[in-house]
């Protein structure tokens, strides 16, 4: 769990008895390649923290599936709307990849937040970072061209270039895989 801890202790320096306390209600998980973490419909019930892997959020449908974020070693992730809300999820998580991590339930978490000042401060801090990247998502969707998009993200997440399969990837930005396609020979 020491990446966990070392996460927080970007934030704040957390005291032995709180770390002890936090780390308590966390779990060791493991996810093998493409399986559903969370399925569209299910409550979300957990908070992981991944140590290592790739977690895909994606849109289920019929036809194709929306792909519109990623998550990678030493972030949180889950259906976070969901988890809040304690109502089922609007879409999926999958693990491209064996994931390993800690996972914390939605009970326990609100035992860290009534019993630690630190858990609360922790918690608005985890909420205003995917506020943020939400929104930095949503503009990132409004004012960029797909042949933008993809430059951007090669630009700034080389990472998902080198792990993700195309087909999400071009769902991420907005495209189909042959759209994409074509884009890569016009860059390249």
């Amino acid at each position: 769990m020491g990446f966990i801890r070392a996460y927080y202790e970007q934030f704040v320096t957390l005291k032995e008895a709180e770390w002890e306390f936090i780390a308590s209600h966390f779990e060791a998980v493991h996810f093998d390649k493409n399986e559903i973490i969370t399925p569209q419909g299910e409550t979300e019930r957990r908070l992981l923290f991944i140590d290592s892997g790739i977690v895909r959020s994606f849109v289920p449908d019929i036809e194709s599936e929306l792909t519109f974020g990623f998550a990678f070693a030493k972030e949180f992730t889950c259906v976070y709307e969901s988890f809040l809300t304690q109502t089922p999820s609007q879409y999926a998580l999958q693990a491209l990849t064996p994931v390993s991590g800690w996972q914390i339930s939605y009970d326990a978490m609100q035992r860290v937040y009534s019993q630690t000042q630190v858990g609360n401060y922790l918690g608005r801090f985890a909420s205003e970072q995917l506020y943020l990247s939400k929104s930095r998502r949503e503009i990132y969707l409004l004012k960029h061209t797909i042949k933008e998009r993809y430059l951007k993200l090669f630009e700034e997440q080389p990472q998902i270039l080198k792990y993700i399969p195309l087909k999400y990837i071009a769902s991420y930005i907005g495209t189909t895989p042959q759209g994409l396609s074509r884009i890569r020979r016009e860059i390249n």
